[in-house]
C-alpha cells in the first residue's frame, strides 16, 4: 500500500500497511490524539488486521477538501512512526 496522500472525489486519502495489529492500532490512537488536539477528526478505518485509512474532508465545508485538511494530513505526516 502507498503511503502518501492520495486526492478520492472531494477528500484526501491516506493507506497504511504496518507488521502487525498492535503497531495499526497505535498508529490509528496517535492520529486520534492529534485529532483532539486539533479539532480536526478524519474518518478512520482499521481493516484487515494490519490496515489503516484516512480519509479528510472539511464537514462544516460541504464534505470538500479545505485547507484545514491539508494542514492536518501534514501534521499526521508529522507523527512519530
Amino acid at each position: 500500500m502507498a503511503d502518501s496522500w492520495k486526492t478520492e472525489g472531494d477528500a484526501l486519502t491516506r493507506d497504511r500497511e504496518f507488521a502487525d495489529f498492535a503497531q495499526a492500532l497505535a498508529y490509528v490512537n496517535r492520529v486520534g490524539a492529534l485529532a483532539e488536539e486539533q479539532n480536526h477528526h478524519p474518518d478512520i478505518l482499521l481493516h484487515g488486521w494490519n490496515k489503516v485509512r484516512l480519509t479528510l474532508s472539511t464537514h462544516d465545508a460541504g464534505g470538500t477538501v479545505t485547507d484545514a485538511d491539508h494542514a492536518m494530513a501534514a501534521a499526521i505526516d508529522d507523527l512519530p512512526e
